[in-house]
């Protein structure tokens, strides 16, 4: 495996930028903090926007981030075509930068959710993953607004462009006829890249899941940093 160097993004208010920082470097990848100020993302390989809370979710979640002076630098960095991944809270920074399509609004239910969901893994264009069509993975989620929603349009599109990247789904693989994504989000949306494939966001914690630590599952979300760089050094 190519050994990559990851920029670990750090905002006021993020809690799993250390969960990140110790698989990426578990799994033999250089991995170093960037703080929020900072602009300057010319030496990394990819960058990763971590959980937590940033500003304290004030406004909505990802609103007050996408204003820090790192984000502009992000956008650059993507719209180059470099690996950009969003994990939970990362993922609502995204969406809310317009680097990704549609929200992440409440959970249904309007409780914080956190435990281990399966999902499956769809054909899509992500950079991020090439595991087969139809894995099953058992990753940890841990947000309270992580129902994802665009509209039926930009959905359409999303199915057709391969931009779904993972679907909560029942353990066999299948999806309940009323939904299954225990937040509510559409379509059981887990997670979503852009057209290119090179920025990807999602709702569970694969950094929590790849060194065994977790028991039978305890590896399913390593493959989430092994595939980006097999496609960075052929890019």
């Amino acid at each position: 495996m190519t050994n990559m160097r990851f920029g670990v993004v750090v905002f006021p208010g993020s809690n799993c930028e250390q969960d990140v920082v110790h698989a990426l470097r578990y799994l033999g990848h250089t991995a170093d903090y960037v703080w929020h100020q900072d602009t300057n993302l010319a030496a990394f390989d990819a960058i990763v926007l971590p959980g937590g809370f940033s500003y304290g979710d004030y406004l909505r979640c990802g609103a007050v981030a996408r204003f820090s002076p790192v984000m502009e630098a992000v956008s650059a960095y993507a719209n180059e075509g470099r690996p950009v991944i969003g994990i939970c809270n990362g993922f609502q920074i995204l969406t809310e930068a317009h680097l990704l399509p549609g929200a992440l609004l409440r959970n249904s239910g309007l409780k914080f959710i956190c435990k281990e969901t399966p999902m499956r893994v769809e054909k899509s264009n992500c950079k991020w993953l090439d595991l087969p069509e139809g894995t099953v993975l058992h990753i940890p989620i841990n947000h309270n607004e992580g129902n994802y929603f665009c509209d039926p349009e930009t959905l359409k599109s999303m199915e057709a462009n391969g931009q779904i990247v993972l679907r909560y789904c029942n353990e066999d693989g299948s999806r309940s006829v009323d939904g299954s994504a225990p937040n509510g989000a559409m379509d059981d949306i887990a997670g979503i890249c852009n057209e290119r494939g090179n920025v990807f966001g999602l709702m569970p914690h694969p950094e929590r899941v790849t060194d065994s630590l977790g028991g039978n599952n305890g590896t399913d979300g390593a493959a989430f940093f092994t595939a980006i760089a097999a496609y960075v050094k052929g890019a």
